[in-house]
């Protein structure tokens, strides 16, 4: 079983982010037809949904209903979010609940804190007034909330601000962990290195690669294409389409098992592995 899959339930993101690689796909929203066909043939591959690989998931109409979905069929719901639609959106995220226990059917929520990198410290410090509000209603609900840094060397000042006006509006022990700082129960900050996004015309690192890409984990864009890992934004290793074939025969593909084969020799069988800056942290 997989540790978790990412779902993409839309392409389409409200911001154009200095950090994220983007891509060139024509833009799209899973149905909840669609939706409910990748839940029936994920049953059994894992328990863990992250709503994400590109695109923003808070801009989809559907994504209340997609969550209550998966939490019948007894997968665990998550979404990474650049946290600027929780102020209109959050409250329908933490409304779909349990009917006997009352709590959010939502199991997670990774939030980025780098939207407004380069803007106005006024903006800037609103767009974290709204993140912090939702942090603390949603981890007391339950809901687990991690705050994400990943941008290292690249903050412009913008993690000191974030700092300071989280630490004045959430209270908490602040204790750090092996990730970060634990908040306070439910809730966490994580701190993580910028990286560049694997590209065709990427510098190549060499042969020498090693990755967690289809030994515990693996995507599926909005359009039903499998990729390897939540990396491949274009669908650049295309494995299968999950709405034309049956997921085992798709991950169990010669392409696939020669990935898996060549992580497991630190060796890369594909182009697109070799120009994976992110990989290179395992080699």
């Amino acid at each position: 079983m997989y540790s978790r899959v990412y779902v993409e339930i839309t392409n389409i993101c409200n911001m154009n982010c200095s950090f994220c690689h983007g891509h060139s796909r024509p833009a799209r929203k899973m149905t909840v037809e669609e939706f409910d066909a990748v839940l029936k043939k994920l049953d059994g591959v894992t328990k863990y949904l992250y709503f994400h690989l590109m695109g923003e998931p808070l801009t989809h109409p559907d994504l209340p209903e997609f969550i209550k979905m998966a939490a019948n069929r007894d997968f665990k719901p998550m979404i990474t979010t650049n946290g600027t639609l929780l102020s209109r959106r959050g409250f329908e995220l933490l409304s779909v609940c349990d009917e006997n226990t009352k709590k959010p059917h939502l199991h997670k929520i990774n939030i980025s804190l780098h939207s407004f990198e380069g803007d106005d410290a006024e903006k800037y410090k609103n767009y974290l007034a709204d993140i912090a509000e939702f942090a603390k209603k949603a981890s007391a609900l339950g809901v687990i909330v991690v705050l994400r840094l990943w941008n290292k060397g690249f903050d412009g000042g913008n993690n000191d601000i974030a700092l300071d006006f989280l630490r004045k509006n959430i209270k908490g022990e602040w204790a750090e962990n092996t990730r970060g700082l634990r908040i306070r129960e439910k809730l966490f900050l994580e701190y993580g290195d910028r990286f560049e996004w694997p590209d065709r015309e990427a510098q190549s690192f060499g042969d020498e690669v090693t990755c967690y890409g289809l030994r515990d984990h693996f995507g599926i864009l909005s359009d039903g294409t499998v990729v390897p890992c939540c990396l491949d934004s274009d669908g650049i290793i295309t494995l299968g389409n999950i709405f034309e074939a049956e997921i085992s025969d798709i991950l169990g593909s010669n392409r696939a098992a020669a990935m898996r084969k060549g992580f497991e020799c630190r060796r890369a069988a594909e182009e697109l592995c070799r120009r994976c800056q992110y990989a290179q942290r395992f080699v």
